[in-house]
C-alpha cells in the first residue's frame, strides 16, 4: 500500500508539474503556438461599424479592425481568424485561451481593471455627444446638463457619462445601435460614443444624426492578450510599426476612419 501512495504521489507531483509548465510556456510561447497553427485568432464584437460588422450582402466580416487584423497577420507569417463574440465575453475568451488577440476597438482604460497585456496603442478615438438633427434645445455640449443620455454599458463612453455633472440620467444599451433607435425615436435627449461610429450612423441614416461636440479625453485603443503572453505582444507591436513606416496603416485608415 506504501508503494502505491508513493507511485500516486509522483504521478501527481509529475502532472502539476507539467501543468506549471505548460501555464508558464503558453506566455512565453504565445508567438510560436500562432506560427505553428498558421492562424492568428482575433476575438472581436462584430456590432460596431466602421472598426467591426458583418456585411449585410456578402455575410463578410469588414471594417478597420478587420483589415488591420488580417495586415498584422501577414507580418507574422500566418492568416487572421475572426471569431465573433458577445461584447461582455470577450475579455474572458482571450484570457481562457478562445483568441489570440483582442481586436475590438476597445479602450486602454476598458481594460486598465483587467488581468490583460496590452499592446501599444493603435488608434486613438474621441468620444461624442450626438443628437437629433434639428433638436434646438443643444447648442453645445454643456446643453446636456438635465438631460437623459444613453451609453453602451461596458465602453469608454458610459465612462464618461458616469464622470459628468448634471445629467438628469445616464440610460445604459447592450449595444451602440439600441441606443441610437431610441435617441431616433425621442426616448433619449442625446448619446455618447465614438467620433468614428457616429460618423458611420450619421452616413448610414440619410443626416438624422447631429455631432454635437466632443466630450472627455481621447481613448487609446489598443489589442488585448492573455497576461504574460510578451513574445506575441512584442510580435504585433512591432508590426504595427512596420504598417504605419510603410503606409499601409495609413491606407486601412483612410478606408475606413476618415470622413470624407
Amino acid at each position: 500500500m506504501s508503494v502505491l501512495k508513493k507511485m500516486v504521489g509522483v504521478v501527481s507531483l509529475a502532472f502539476l508539474t507539467c501543468l506549471a509548465a505548460g501555464g508558464a510556456s503558453w506566455g512565453a510561447d504565445a508567438l510560436k503556438s500562432v506560427r505553428d497553427r498558421g492562424t492568428l485568432v482575433v476575438g472581436f464584437c462584430a456590432a460596431y461599424p466602421p472598426f467591426e460588422s458583418r456585411n449585410e450582402t456578402t455575410g463578410e466580416f469588414e471594417g478597420f479592425d478587420v483589415d488591420l487584423g488580417r495586415a498584422l497577420a501577414e507580418k507574422l507569417g500566418v492568416k487572421a481568424e475572426f471569431r465573433d463574440t458577445e461584447w461582455p465575453g470577450l475579455i474572458a475568451g482571450v484570457n481562457k485561451g478562445d483568441f489570440d488577440v483582442l481586436l475590438s476597438c476597445m479602450s486602454r482604460s476598458e481594460t486598465r481593471e483587467e488581468n490583460v497585456s496590452m499592446t501599444d496603442t493603435y488608434y486613438r478615438l474621441s468620444d461624442v455627444a450626438v443628437v437629433r438633427t434639428g433638436d434646438e434645445r443643444f447648442k453645445s455640449v454643456d446643453d446636456l446638463r438635465g438631460k437623459v443620455v444613453g451609453v453602451q454599458m461596458g465602453s469608454a463612453s458610459e465612462q464618461i457619462a458616469d464622470k459628468m455633472e448634471g445629467l438628469k440620467e445616464v440610460r445604459r444599451f447592450n449595444y451602440n445601435p439600441e441606443a441610437f433607435l431610441d435617441l431616433q425615436n425621442e426616448r433619449i435627449d442625446a448619446l455618447i460614443v465614438g467620433y468614428a461610429y457616429a460618423v458611420n450612423q450619421i452616413r448610414t441614416t440619410s443626416g438624422g444624426f447631429h455631432v454635437l461636440g466632443e466630450v472627455g479625453e481621447p481613448s487609446e485603443i489598443v489589442m488585448v492578450l492573455k497576461k504574460d503572453s510578451s513574445s506575441l505582444t512584442d510580435a504585433l507591436n512591432a508590426a504595427l510599426k512596420e504598417l504605419r513606416e510603410s503606409g499601409k496603416y495609413d491606407e486601412i485608415l483612410k478606408k475606413w476612419l476618415v470622413a470624407e
